[in-house]
């Protein structure tokens, strides 16, 4: 990651807060995720809890995701017109605050509005942070924002590993996201890395004085597709990964826990290849590769009715979701250039949300006809987003425009 304009500009730091700073970001989106990411774990225990059917849970998720789909968008927009960096803590406390939340509900309802909250906070928290890593990334973009999906990434992992104490310590241990959330949001306060944003993007202003960003809604509106697609993939297969271990591989919970814990300790180490890829090769091209490999790995995991090939499937099908999400938000900010704010809480929110609300009826589909024939629908929404990508360029069709010479340097 760049660091010339957000580092090198506080030579009073040490090497150690330099570094912080540079890593900053993506602590705070994995300790953020981390609480999202608890919740499929959680499931199991809710379905043995209270009896719930896989519609009723794909409905927590749903309701987990809904108003994020709504008001990230929002908040993106409020970013764009003012920077409100208190969005980042707070979003960080409401996220682990309502998980933790769980431990002292005793119903389904309880469950649904802690959900809920969780999502108001994860909506609060990711336009913002999106807008503080683009601040600070320099040219290195695709690399810059690999890194901060990378803690999005590590907090979907960690998550079902803490949410697993629920199973062993029982649901007061969920207490412990309310205590990570604390530490975060204090490490945040001290360290002030608003004022190195804010400070970057004065500098940005200055240098490019003389021309004005344009928005290409055509490229965006395409470039939708492709992340709805993911979104729905993504957010099926994190919800009922667990749940088809156990229900139709005949595996335990620890084993189905263990392959959603695989399938993003994967997804880490390629979104961090995804952003250096989309640097070299294209944006457009490193979403395409990742669609013409999901085709034939969607398929066969979803006819899969074997553990061990199911497990070796789990890599590959990695690589094809989440290898493509950096690109995607680099793009997203790129298309939308007048309103970064706004690209970032579609990408970020809808990139992750829409799937919720589709969930739902995924879990529908599999309590009436088995989650095996359930799954096969995300084989056509995989074939629609890999045809997308061929309507779309990695140089959008933007027009600079140069402001009147006497607005020039």
């Amino acid at each position: 990651m760049s660091t010339e304009i957000s580092i090198n500009q506080t030579p009073s730091e040490n090497r150690f807060i330099q570094k912080t700073h540079e890593y900053l970001p993506a602590i705070c989106h994995m300790i953020n995720d981390t609480a999202q990411g608890s919740l499929p774990a959680l499931l199991p225990l809710f379905i043995t809890n209270y009896g719930l059917t896989y519609e009723q849970v794909a409905i927590i998720i749903f309701f987990n995701t809904a108003l994020a789909t709504v008001a990230q968008p929002f908040f993106g927009y409020l970013a764009d017109k003012k920077t409100f960096w208190q969005s980042v803590p707070l979003g960080i406390l409401i996220c682990g605050f309502s998980i933790a939340s769980i431990a002292f509900v005793d119903s389904y309802v309880g469950i649904i509005m802690c959900a809920l909250i969780s999502g108001f906070g994860s909506a609060l928290f990711h336009p913002e942070a999106a807008r503080w890593v683009n601040a600070i990334a320099g040219k290195e973009k695709g690399k810059a924002m690999s890194y901060f999906s990378v803690g999005g990434q590590a907090g979907f992992t960690i998550g079902p590993i803490i949410g697993s104490s629920a199973y062993i310590w029982g649901v007061k241990s969920l207490l412990i996201f309310a205590v990570i959330a604390i530490v975060a949001v204090t490490l945040y306060l001290v360290l002030k890395p608003y004022k190195l944003a804010a400070k970057a993007e004065r500098k940005v202003k200055e240098t490019s004085a003389n021309v004005t960003a344009q928005n290409d809604w055509r490229s965006f509106n395409i470039l939708f597709v492709t992340i709805a697609a993911r979104s729905i993939c993504f957010a099926v297969l994190n919800t009922f990964i667990p749940i088809y271990w156990i229900t139709h591989l005949g595996q335990t919970t620890a084993s189905g826990n263990l392959a959603l814990s695989i399938y993003f300790v994967c997804g880490i180490i390629v979104t961090v290849l995804g952003g250096t890829l989309a640097d070299r090769i294209g944006y457009v091209k490193a979403i395409r590769y990742c669609y013409i490999s999901l085709v034939p790995i969607m398929l066969a995991f979803t006819l899969s009715d074997s553990y061990w090939l199911s497990m070796i499937l789990i890599l590959p099908l990695s690589f094809g979701i989440f290898t493509q999400y950096s690109p995607m938000i680099i793009l997203g900010q790129v298309y939308l250039a007048k309103n970064i704010g706004f690209a970032s809480g579609i990408t970020l929110g809808l990139g992750i949300t829409l799937g919720g609300i589709v969930a739902p009826l995924i879990g529908k589909l599999a309590d009436m006809y088995g989650l095996q024939n359930a799954w096969l629908t995300l084989n056509p929404i995989v074939w629609i987003a890999l045809l997308s990508t061929y309507f779309i360029t990695d140089l959008p069709h933007l027009k600079i425009k140069s402001l009147p010479l006497k607005n020039k340097v």
